[in-house]
């Protein structure tokens, strides 16, 4: 898939000084740029219509500002700020403060910059701002708490060791010039930040301070603040939060040249994955689009390389059965220097044909060379991308401030919004400069394969990825482009689906919830229209509800490569859709599969009608049959490969659901199966069939209605009909285990992959099935809830960085998970470490005073009556109503309404009844992944061992079969179990 380029002018916000922000032409808000005293340049964006204010702090140092010998301060640093400050020592009072007024918070460290962020209910934006600002004023880095995030800075490296794009990029840092700070290992570990300064004589935590001093300076920081306060008030707010933060007049560090000297180009690097399959990555150093961000040579470039339609490079090697998929356009970059990327996913077979492929790349870049640069190419996808920038959807206020503050560093004040979204000067020679980067002679190509294990030589030392290194010549490269397959290439031809009407449907009924427009035995409709973004958009879902899809493994997995195939045929047609901003999905459910198209609704109706003929008309061909089944297969076989914390969910919903058939089954059937059964099945799988259908949008009633007849009358009355009607009693449901009252179970399961020594908990407490009440005693005990078992677990007792407490609900059953990886402690321990935070918790929330309790309240009920952003997140809540069979599509009002008569007492009594750890009522499961490090303590819990009060699952089928099941709420138009 390629890069886009956009093009053209949008409104202008005015900000101090004449400063003229470009932005959308739908956006209301307000913007002003501000420079404070201490040279801290500021954006303020004023948004009357938000729920949430948020804020993100830029700073100018990321991990190339390391010193020596301590890789990975900055990343620490970063943990560090967390912590507490001079003006509020508690530790974790600003998480605290933060989780308990409906925000959450988060940083990440980047090579050149550092990036802190917030969000919080917008009535407690000043105060939430005051303990932000805070981080860069007067942070209290204390030694104990300097120790515990050393182990937490460790257990998110450890986190990320068997991750292969971890790997291999740092596999691509080591493979650099030594002089320049690319080559470093950014994260930090143990051994970088305590074992070896200390062995040096080196006090970590002073360096951190002198750190912290020599590089945080207010002239490097770019701050956003987002808030419904107009701009005047939000400037006079950041005015006095952040005039403190001290100016050092730090320049800021520029790391000038590329990282890859004559030595590291011309290379072939063969590399050993975690994961099964074939990856092959082309890299060239290339001036930075940044620079040029107007001209968008890259992305121009990307568009080309990257397209996916008739006669492209993709198309060609997808014909020839060697690409499962391939992306390209600028990867890593700095202002400084920049890769530009081609990234192709083999099959078994292309992995057999690596020269052909590296042939088939250069002829494509040569047609790209010797056809010209297109203006009229350039104009299109200029033309696609303006539209995209002023139809944008509103994103969370924090991911919108963060994304703003990350483009201060490098745009002029006028394109921070913009960015490089929409080059818009067709300069032929700015794009030559980059296309004549891409030759031979400055080429890194990574190989990832299994296939090379015991053919490698060397290891790169912080992941300990084997790997080995081959020099390859200009000469060579050409003797592989004229030994490769002939091959019909072409430029991509003209977009159709580029939208031209943008108008708006007006008197719509405005209507406050999804109406149920029709229903028989062949679909129901359900519909709601646009009243609240006034966006040119629709979003259909039909979910089609076939009760042979999961019957049996086979069925399940026929399915799942039925969808695959689907897609896979589609894409050569449907590719130019995606780009012209028209996006579709088609995928497997319990109960089928679904199909799912969202963007301008001006051709939207198109794409699906395509989709909707491409299903009853799908031609099995055993070549794409063979590549499908082989990347499914891949696919299934990596789950071992996914992170234990991963693996622990996967077996509770194992454990909890009434319908999934397990990964061992799917595996063992899936060898078996070829395209002549794929064949055979798909009329069985059609040959009962109801569909289930969403639309929204700007549409009227009598479109939507019009869309699904359409979709009916293809599927059921047409020429080529191949369903017929589900009768009322073949609905099919999901039904969730119902555990027993007292009960307390705990499932032991060894890791799948024994090189992972991480361990893994999900202690699932279930509690009941939707009721309102219910719900907000649940939701408002894990809101309180939530950031004090973060610092307990993870701050306090560092038992592993992925330490998270949070509600569960699936299809309508409710319960409270704690999930912890970690690679200090056993599961079993963990376990217990749980239970005595629920029994040390209970005296917190039996003696929360009142103002605590009121405050906690209206946290939630802001949170509930925040407004949606954008169609799709509007669209997720009312389908999942539907696809639960739950209907309340009132649900915030009536929770709310709730909510506000909630005695504190009721709060009280919720634990006791359901949380506490010697309540009677209570119903656990505690799903126990033994990683690397503890297979002793998992022989001990399958053999002999016995965990207090709990009763072991030895056969997940067993248990499964002996539980009683919830009741659906699907059925009928009403809240009705079957």
């Amino acid at each position: 898939m390629g890069d886009i380029p956009g093009g053209g002018k949008g409104e202008m916000a005015i900000g101090i000084g004449g400063v003229e922000i470009t932005k959308p032409r739908t956006d209301k808000r307000e913007y002003r740029r501000v420079v404070l005293p201490n040279s801290l340049e500021v954006l303020l964006i004023s948004d009357t219509d938000t729920d949430k204010a948020a804020a993100s702090m830029c700073v100018e140092v990321g991990s190339f500002s390391d010193p020596d010998g301590l890789e990975g301060l900055a990343h620490f640093l970063e943990h560090m700020l967390f912590y507490s400050s001079e003006k509020y020592p508690l530790e974790g009072s600003y998480m605290k403060f933060i989780s308990e007024h409906g925000g959450s918070t988060n940083a990440y460290t980047d090579s050149e910059h550092t990036n802190f962020y917030f969000d919080v209910n917008s009535d407690y934006f000043q105060e939430a701002l005051d303990r932000f600002s805070q981080f860069f004023i007067k942070p209290l880095i204390s030694s104990d708490a300097t120790l515990r995030e050393i182990k937490a800075v460790d257990s998110e490296n450890q986190k990320n060791l068997l991750s292969d794009p971890w790997r291999v990029r740092q596999l691509q840092k080591h493979l650099s010039s030594k002089e320049h700070p690319y080559h470093k290992f950014s994260t930090g570990n143990w051994n970088t930040l305590e074992v070896i300064p200390k062995a040096r004589g080196v006090d970590t935590r002073q360096e951190l301070i002198k750190f912290y001093h020599d590089t945080y300076s207010a002239n490097l920081m770019h701050l956003v603040a987002y808030g419904k306060e107009s701009l005047d008030d939000l400037q006079s707010l950041v005015e006095r939060k952040f005039m403190d933060v001290q100016n050092s007049g730090r320049n800021g560090i520029r790391f000038p040249g590329q990282p890859c000297s004559s030595e590291h180009l011309e290379l072939i690097v063969k590399a050993v994955p975690v994961k099964e399959g074939h990856k092959l990555q082309f890299l060239w150093p290339v001036t930075p689009n940044i620079q040029h961000y107007k001209e968008g040579p890259c992305r121009y470039l990307g568009h080309l390389i990257g397209h996916e339609g008739n006669g492209s490079l993709f198309f060609a090697l997808k014909k020839l059965g060697w690409a499962i998929s391939l992306s390209a356009g600028e990867g890593e970059h700095s202002y400084e220097f920049s890769f530009f990327s081609v990234v192709i996913e083999l099959t078994d077979a292309g992995h057999e044909h690596f020269e052909d492929i590296v042939g088939l790349l250069f002829k494509y870049i040569s047609l790209v060379r010797n056809s010209g640069l297109k203006e009229s190419i350039f104009k299109e996808f200029s033309t696609i991308c303006e539209t995209k920038f002023h139809y944008q959807d509103k994103i969370a206020p924090m991911n919108y401030a963060a994304h703003v503050s990350s483009n201060m560093q490098f745009y002029p004040p006028e394109d921070w919004l913009v960015a490089s979204s929409m080059p818009s000067k067709f300069f032929p020679t700015t794009i030559h400069m980059v296309l004549d980067s891409l030759v031979p002679e400055n080429l890194r190509i990574f190989w990832e394969s299994k296939k090379f294990e015991g053919c490698t030589d060397l290891t790169e030392p912080w992941y300990g990825t084997s790997y080995s290194v081959e020099k390859m010549s200009s000469n060579l490269i050409q003797h592989w482009v004229e030994q490769a397959p002939e091959v019909s290439f072409s430029l991509p031809a003209p977009n159709a689906f580029i939208p031209s009407d943008f108008t708006l449907k007006t008197g719509l009924n405005p209507a406050r919830f999804p109406v149920m427009l029709k229903g028989s035995l062949y679909a129901r409709l359900w519909y709601k229209p646009d009243t609240m973004f006034f966006t040119p958009k629709g979003y259909i879902c039909v979910d089609l509800n076939c009760p042979r899809s999961n019957h049996s493994p086979e069925a399940e997995v026929l399915t799942d490569l039925f969808t695959r195939l689907l897609m896979d045929s589609l894409n050569e047609f449907a590719y130019d859709a995606q780009v012209a901003g028209l996006y579709y999905w088609v995928q497997r459910t319990t109960t089928g599969f679904q199909v799912i198209v969202f963007g301008y609704n001006h051709k939207l109706r198109v794409l699906l009608e395509a989709i909707i003929e491409k299903i009853t008309q799908l031609e099995v061909k055993a070549d794409r049959f063979s590549v499908i089944k082989e990347d499914i297969w891949k696919e299934y076989q990596n789950f071992k490969f996914q992170q234990p914390f991963q693996q622990a969910l996967y077996y509770c919903s194992l454990l909890l659901s009434e319908k999934p058939w397990p990964l061992t089954d799917i595996l063992e059937v899936l060898p078996k199966l070829d395209a002549s059964a794929l064949s055979k099945f798909v009329p069985e799988l059609f040959s009962k069939t109801f569909l289930e259908c969403y639309v929204t949008g700007n549409f009227e009633p009598k479109e939507a209605e019009s869309i699904i007849e359409h979709a009916e009358e293809m599927l059921f009355r047409g020429r080529n009909p191949i369903g017929k009607p589900i009768l009322p009693s073949e609905h099919l449901t999901n039904r969730i285990t119902k555990l027993e009252k007292g009960s307390s179970f705990f499932y032991p399961v060894e890791v799948l992959n024994q090189s992972d020594e991480n361990s893994s908990l999900v202690h699932y407490i279930q509690v009941h099935q939707d009721d309102a009440k219910m719900n907000v005693k649940l939701q408002l005990f894990a809101l309180i809830a939530k950031q004090p078992a973060f610092h307990q677990l993870r701050s306090v007792e560092q038992l592993g960085y992925i330490t998270v407490l949070r509600q569960r609900n699936k299809s309508g059953v409710w319960g409270l998970q704690v999930v912890i990886q970690s690679n200090v402690k056993d599961p079993s321990q963990l376990d217990t470490r749980v239970e005595a935070f629920f029994k040390q918790f209970e005296k917190n929330l039996v003696e929360m005073s009142a103002h605590e309790y009121e405050r906690n309240v209206n946290a939630l009920i802001d949170m509930k009556l925040e407004k949606f952003k954008n169609l799709r997140e509007e669209s997720a809540f009312y389908w999942r109503e539907i696809d639960d069979g739950t209907l309340m599509f009132d649900r915030t009002e009536t929770e709310v309404a709730v909510l506000r008569d909630l005695a504190q007492q009721e709060l009280i009594d919720f634990f006791h009844d359901y949380v506490k750890v010697s309540s009677p009522r209570k119903k656990t499961l505690s799903v126990q992944v033994y990683g690397g490090l503890h297979l002793k303590e998992y022989e001990i819990a399958r053999s002999h061992g016995m965990q207090p009060g709990k009763v072991r699952v030895d056969d997940v089928f067993a248990f499964r079969r002996s539980m009683p099941l919830y009741g659906s709420f699907k059925g009928g138009s009403n809240r009705m179990k079957l």
